[in-house]
């Protein structure tokens, strides 16, 4: 036999298997001995490494995106977006607050597998059984974390990170056991007889400056202040009425039940009772400053429209306020008067454009007016009046909007009301803008002028 070279190929696969089998994506590494066989005796074994690399399927992955995943502080579990958690800084095993997880990959379908690492400055976070000012806590879905006082009162940060996402800081508050201050105001510059909700507004702040949203209570001063508003403060009996606290605004917001008509004054307090507030159980008593408020029984008698200001440039937003008024002019307690203008409501000869309707007419021809308790300046609210909002024409010139008094109003008040407002006229705007450059050219050609003489006068005395 001659003696010959045998050329050999080999292949090697890897199962990646089902999906409930397949391997790990990454890269594997082989060795291959091959040994080869001649007459006789076996040849010198070969050996060589290969490596084989399975790529992770998007929907696979365990690497957490920012793009699509989520860290959410709430009161409550579940939580689909932020908000804002004020808290009692004693220390306490019942969870204050909670943070939402949600670890997802870039596929946005399938869970990531990281570790989630959460800091805070004042409490304490994490699960019960792994819990402190920092602590590594296990994913296995999406997770509420738990928040905890640890008697610090204050505000704390919070934040929550993965190997992969650092999310946006959270932010808590505690506040200490008793306010240290306590700032009322009034809301509604005119009450109902009747339930009055948010007719006072308290700003509270403990010891260190920070909001504190425990539970207050309003009271009239005295008897003769109940006769005509809410009540007095009992010794035991909680007749003190409790007031609402807002997160969004940082206030307590106090209801007010009306009697009859006059001014009744009221103050807050830290305590229900007298006896609660002698006892002082949660440190001493804090009261408000005090505050008076008006119960107005009066009716319509008369309405009155106008706009929030007199001039507006081309399409600017404007508002349009209708007042119902008592007999002496005055603004009147919230109601509903369902004629209080005559058929037709508000009409204009110009092109308004009005918020949240397809047209003029269809928003202004309203006979039924609902006023408002409150102002406010986010809305343009206004207490006593209704408001419109619509958008003035793009050209200059007067607008006038006018309107009849409806049946709601007694004979003498069904006349008709006006009001009027000047949109500036940008052509006018425009030549007047040029005529005034205009004048300061001519008024800088001038001094130059004069600079220029002065300067040869000088030239010509050097030359002498």
């Amino acid at each position: 036999m001659h003696n010959s070279y045998v050329v050999a190929k080999f292949a090697a696969f890897q199962e990646t298997g089902t999906a409930a089998t397949e391997r790990i994506a990454g890269t594997y590494t082989y060795t291959l001995i091959v040994t080869p066989n001649g007459v006789g005796a076996p040849g010198t074994a070969q050996t060589t490494d290969i490596t084989i690399t399975i790529a992770a399927l998007a929907t696979s992955s365990l690497v957490a995106s920012a793009a699509t995943s989520s860290a959410f502080i709430s009161t409550a579990t579940g939580a689909t977006s932020d908000v804002a958690v004020s808290a009692l800084a004693t220390a306490s095993n019942t969870p204050r607050g909670y943070i939402r997880v949600t670890l997802l990959n870039a596929a946005s379908g399938t869970d990531a597998r990281e570790s989630v690492t959460i800091t805070t400055t004042i409490g304490q976070v994490g699960t019960t059984e792994n819990r402190g000012r920092s602590v590594v806590l296990k994913y296995t879905g999406a997770t509420d974390y738990n928040i905890y006082s640890d008697g610090t009162a204050g505000t704390g940060t919070i934040t929550i990170s993965t190997p992969s996402v650092t999310f946006a800081t959270k932010s808590v508050t505690f506040y200490a056991v008793a306010p240290s201050t306590l700032v009322a105001s009034v809301a509604t510059p005119n009450l109902r007889v009747g339930s009055n909700a948010d007719s006072v507004r308290v700003v509270a702040k403990d010891a260190n400056g920070v909001d504190w949203s425990g539970t207050l209570y309003i009271y009239a001063s005295a008897a003769a202040d109940a006769a005509i508003a809410g009540a007095v403060r009992a010794t035991a009996a909680a007749d003190a009425t409790a007031c609402t606290w807002s997160a969004a605004s940082a206030i307590h917001s106090c209801a007010i039940t009306g009697a009859a008509a006059g001014t009744a004054k009221f103050k807050v307090s830290n305590y229900a009772t007298a006896a609660l507030a002698t006892a002082a159980a949660s440190g001493a008593e804090v009261t408000s400053n005090e505050v008076s408020v008006v119960v107005n029984t009066a009716t319509a008698a008369t309405v009155k429209l106008e706009f929030d200001k007199a001039t507006y440039a081309p399409g600017e937003r404007a508002r349009i306020y209708v007042t119902p008024l008592d007999s002496t002019g005055k603004a009147i307690a919230v109601s509903t008067n369902a004629n209080l203008l005559a058929s037709g409501g508000i009409s204009t000869a110009q092109a308004l454009t009005f918020a949240g309707s397809t047209t003029t007419a269809e928003s202004l021809t309203a006979v039924s007016i609902t006023t408002k308790a409150n102002s406010s300046s986010t809305t343009g609210a206004r207490a006593g009046s209704m408001e419109y909002t619509v958008y003035m024409p793009v050209s200059g010139g007067t607008v006038t909007i006018s309107a009849t008094g409806g049946t709601s109003l007694p004979l003498a008040g069904r006349v008709a009301v006006t009001a009027s407002a000047t949109v500036t006229d940008s052509g006018a705007a425009a030549l007047a803008a040029v005529n005034a450059l205009a004048t300061t050219v001519a008024s800088l050609k001038t001094l130059i002028t004069t600079l220029t003489n002065l300067v040869l006068k000088i030239q010509k005395k050097v030359k002498a």
